[in-house]
């Protein structure tokens, strides 16, 4: 554990090192603020459920951009090799990147904590589903990051890792969108899949062992890809 938290912490400091960060910060912040209060003064509801209802959309775009560099900016430099020269395992560096990756993410959902707050001033507002939210958003971004991770372990080049990121969090956004499609036996299956249906449950203040379980599923798929990956690469 000493390796990966060393690990964990390098890479999180490494975030603020360049203005990525900032700008990764602001525009979302941006985004998220500007969706959000344009459509609750219309509504004139006292609940976050809008500005729930984007965030998978965002984070398929906002967390692939903060982990496209956590293996491909090695892997091009040539820096990776050193590291696996150190006590460390593979499992040790991938933890530690993902650890890493989502402390940051915690850091960008950290000042939207001023949304609920302004809403609360506003109406009577139910905290339950706003830290029900909060937990599937934590949830989310997680596995998000460890598919960004995997996607950043495929190649070099940091574009093409975002690319292929945004793809895999994309289609597990709106896989359960597109169910019409799809023959009536296999809706049940296809639509377990779908990240965003596990993320609406429990942003609506249902915490079930079901979602929780897929979440931390995939996110062990993903690291164990990306761990596989970068062990082949070695």
């Amino acid at each position: 554990m000493r390796q990966v938290t060393n690990i964990c912490k390098k890479e999180f400091r490494s975030y603020f090192v360049s203005p990525i960060a900032y700008i990764v910060i602001s525009i979302f912040l941006l985004v998220t603020g500007w969706f959000f209060f344009s459509v609750f003064f219309l509504y004139d509801q006292a609940n976050l459920r809008n500005f729930f209802q984007l965030l998978p959309i965002i984070f398929s775009f906002v967390v692939p951009a903060i982990t496209m560099r956590l293996f491909s900016e090695e892997l091009n430099v040539g820096s990776y090799e050193i590291l696996l020269t150190m006590p460390v395992t593979f499992w040790d560096v991938v933890l530690g990147k993902f650890l890493a990756g989502v402390g940051f993410l915690v850091c960008l959902l950290v000042p939207t904590v001023s949304y609920p707050i302004t809403v609360s001033f506003l109406g009577q507002l139910d905290w339950g589903p706003v830290l029900g939210g909060y937990i599937g958003a934590v949830l989310l971004g997680a596995t998000f990051t460890a598919i960004g991770l995997f996607a950043s372990s495929l190649t070099r080049n940091q574009i093409t890792a975002f690319i292929i990121g945004v793809a895999i969090c994309f289609a597990l956004t709106v896989i359960d969108r597109t169910l019409f499609f799809l023959p009536r036996t296999a809706l049940g299956f296809i639509g377990y899949l779908g990240a965003d249906f596990h993320f609406q449950n429990i942003s609506r203040g249902i915490v079930d062992s079901r979602d929780i379980l897929y979440f931390l599923s995939v996110s062990f798929v993903a690291l164990y890809g990306a761990r596989l990956v970068i062990q082949e690469k070695s």
